[in-house]
């Protein structure tokens, strides 16, 4: 039991986990689809005619309000629709490539962008291309460091965004726009493109203030369902990646899912049902290794199966990044997905490792990146398949209109007072600062540290979400915290930058199963950069979106059980590490670190 390896205040090693432990015993798993908790959802999917209905767009499929969702399934033929805009969207990279745009910066959350990065970690761009950047964070640090980076009179932005009012977006829409202006660049619209919904808030901003262009997007297509769409395919083309053999790679896997096969021979299909059906046998934890072009494939399945399937208490738990490990520190709540390029071989003893200790193992080999296309309708549609089978509605976010309430609350709060709401200390160290919100006082830092972390039982997963300016270098660290974290505990961990990740997985985090703790790790910003107009600037948007999930749990108005620690010292480097009785070393987390924890109620 975890608590039993805390009950002397010490994390103990491998090989004293190993000696107490049984692991478990192999069993053959080189038919995933064989599995009887898979077979009983394949049965299911089958017995409602899943496919026929699915192509007609049957929205009874799934539970939730029905013209809501068969608003939402215009994903299914994206790759259709979009070929007759190919040569448009080329005309348009190409106009961008004449007039020698050296950049492109993508300013966008969530599904807006995810489809972006995955093209640029894929392929990069084409020499005589400009460079795209993905600008999705509120760190005023990361803000400031893509202005320095940027040449303005050669830089194109797009701003993406589905409802046309997605407040990170456009708060650096403003903070773009007036840097723009401020630097006497003739006809400063022309400097910014639109991808958005018709009729939205973004569509009016753009006619009205001159952008160079607008590209609407079928409503019907939900935001991390739109990585064939404007959202996907227009950062694509500005990068030099032949947009139409990736959409023929993609109509290709649709041809391969249509109804004319059965599920069970079905590439889609066969996956979500066997991601469902292991998922509702305990194995929920969908661990994700991919070859190194792949790598931007990760964020962007991370948020579809999270945000889709995460609700009403289901769901299943995808683990990105996370280093391949001995089978000795995963739990019986995994399953392991691996895509991998033709000749990429480099995972394939961990993996058959994990096979012989009894770990499901998916196998997704794939010729070349331009097969992303293809995998990109795999997915969706597997997710689609997924829901049917948990009982849930992909297509919404029940969860995140709230967030968005208590940022804007908090927000609120901050103009009237100039404070955001803070939870009482309940230790301080070095600069370090302890906070659960519970009432108690703990007797060190450390103390506070194991005693949450001895919360965590076989089957949760621990969510780190950093609220740091993204660097390698932090990135690093915290790839070190969570290895730790996970050889220690057995359990699954996740690590995102905040606020990416309020795009990304909180609807998992506030809606899914009660088996999550959550890590915060935060600190105060050297500098401020405002956002004209908003009476606040990036550090104060970026402090109110972390606090927005932390503070409360969405529909129950309980507490979370909640632990932060915070440096108010920007010259210090703040330290966390997990050894015996400590809390401060070299596992440093970046300038004005800080650390907060919560667990959801279950």
């Amino acid at each position: 039991m975890v608590a039993e390896q805390y009950a002397d205040g010490v994390i103990r090693t491998d090989a004293d986990y190993a000696a107490t432990t049984v692991p478990p015993s192999p069993r053959s798993v080189d038919q995933i689809d064989k599995l009887p908790a898979v077979q009983e959802t394949m049965d299911t999917l089958e017995a409602q005619d899943f496919l026929d209905r699915l192509w007609v767009k049957d929205a009874t499929l799934w539970k939730g309000e029905v013209p809501s969702i068969r608003h939402r399934l215009g994903w299914l033929t994206s790759p259709t629709i979009m070929r007759g805009h190919i040569e448009d969207i080329k005309s348009f990279a190409d106009e961008i490539r004449r007039l020698q745009f050296t950049h492109v910066v993508l300013l966008g959350m969530g599904g807006a962008c995810f489809a972006a990065d995955v093209f640029n970690l894929a392929f990069g761009s084409k020499m005589g291309f400009p460079d795209v950047v993905v600008l999705d964070s509120t760190d005023p640090a990361a803000v400031k460091q893509t202005l320095d980076r940027l040449a303005l009179a050669r830089t194109l932005f797009i701003v993406a965004s589905k409802s046309g009012d997605t407040p990170e977006a456009l708060a650096l829409y403003e903070y773009f726009r007036a840097q723009i202006e401020a630097s006497s660049v003739p006809r400063s619209g022309i400097h910014f493109v639109a991808i958005t919904d018709p009729g939205r808030p973004l569509d009016k901003i753009a006619a009205e203030t001159g952008f160079r262009r607008t590209f609407l997007n079928p409503a019907s297509i939900g935001a991390r369902f739109s990585a064939l769409s404007f959202f996907g395919l227009v950062p694509a083309a500005l990068m030099g990646i032949d947009v139409k053999s990736l959409l023929e790679r993609a109509h290709a896997m649709v041809e391969a899912c249509g109804n004319t096969v059965s599920a069970r021979d079905n590439a889609a299909v066969r996956l979500g049902g066997a991601l469902a059906g292991l998922a509702k046998a305990g194995r929920d934890k969908v661990t994700l290794v991919l070859s190194r072009k792949l790598h931007g494939l990760g964020p962007w399945i991370e948020q579809l199966l999270a945000e889709s399937l995460g609700k009403n208490g289901r769901g299943v738990v995808p683990v990105d990044d996370e280093p391949l490990g001995s089978p000795v520190v995963y739990g019986e709540d995994r399953v392991f997905v691996a895509i991998t390029l033709d000749g990429d071989d480099l995972a394939e003893p961990y993996l058959d490792a994990l096979e012989e200790a009894g770990h499901p193992v998916i196998r997704i080999p794939i010729q070349d990146p331009l097969e992303i296309g293809a995998e990109f309708f795999r997915w969706e549609l597997a997710t689609a398949a997924a829901g049917v089978a948990l009982g849930v509605n992909p297509f919404d976010e029940p969860d995140g209109a709230r967030v968005r309430e208590n940022i804007s609350a908090l927000l609120a709060t901050w103009r009237k007072t100039r404070r955001l709401p803070e939870w009482p200390v309940d230790a301080e160290e070095n600069g370090l600062v302890l906070m659960t919100n519970r009432g108690t006082k703990s007797p060190s830092l450390s103390a506070g540290l194991v005693g949450f972390l001895g919360q965590a039982r076989p089957g949760d997963y621990i969510a780190i979400q950093a609220y740091l300016t993204p660097t390698a270098d932090t990135w690093s660290r915290l790839q070190e915290l969570r290895t730790v974290l996970r050889d220690r505990l057995k359990v699954a961990t996740t690590v995102a930058y905040g606020p990416r990740y309020l795009h990304a997985t909180s609807q998992l985090h506030m809606g899914g199963p009660p088996n999550g703790l959550f890590l915060q790790l935060t600190g105060d910003d050297k500098e401020d950069v405002l956002i004209p107009g908003a009476g606040y600037g990036f550090a104060t948007f970026k402090a109110a979106q972390g606090d927005s999930q932390a503070h409360h749990v969405p529909g129950s108005g309980t507490p979370r059980r909640h632990a932060t620690w915070t440096d108010y010292s920007v010259t210090r480097r703040a330290s966390l590490t997990f050894r015996p009785r400590c809390c401060t070393s070299s596992r440093r987390c970046g300038p004005g670190a800080s650390c907060s924890a919560s667990r959801r109620p279950g």
